[in-house]
């Protein structure tokens, strides 16, 4: 039923915990291939030469950092599993890999690392949930 997860982590604990549930699903389901996917935010141009690149390369290795706990959270699995590190919002990015490469379901954490504090659901899965092609399930 679920040939391709999207899982979407953000490198908090929900995200892990959202990992952990992308793996079970995927054990369940027969699933072929699990994408992880992290964004970052887009490096402002006005930083200019030689900062840009450092930040460039920073954001990289952390989202790096990110992809690599949510592979050990997702443990051993039968499907394929695919990364990838996306520049932008991450709302927007997790629902371009969902739409582009066709995702049966979207697992993503309940909150993330963002500013905003308090709040039950995260801002970015308040906008994935209201604009995915494909079911959802938030991961607490």
């Amino acid at each position: 039923m679920f040939e391709e997860i999207l899982l979407a982590v953000d490198g908090s604990e929900h995200a892990l915990n959202a990992a952990r549930m992308a793996s079970d699903l995927a054990r369940a389901m027969h699933t072929r291939i699990l994408r992880i996917v992290v964004a970052f935010e887009r490096i402002p141009s006005y930083l200019g030469e030689p900062n840009m690149q450092a930040a460039i390369q920073n954001r990289l290795k952390e989202a790096e950092e990110v992809l690599q706990k949510a592979v050990q959270a997702v443990g051993n699995v039968s499907a394929e599993i695919r990364t990838e590190s996306i520049e932008g919002d991450s709302a927007e990015a997790i629902l371009e890999v969902a739409k582009t490469h066709k995702s049966d379901v979207i697992v993503i954490g309940a909150r993330g690392v963002g500013r905003l504090t308090g709040l039950l659901l995260g801002s970015t899965s308040q906008k994935v949930v209201a604009h995915a092609p494909c079911p959802v399930l938030i991961v607490r």
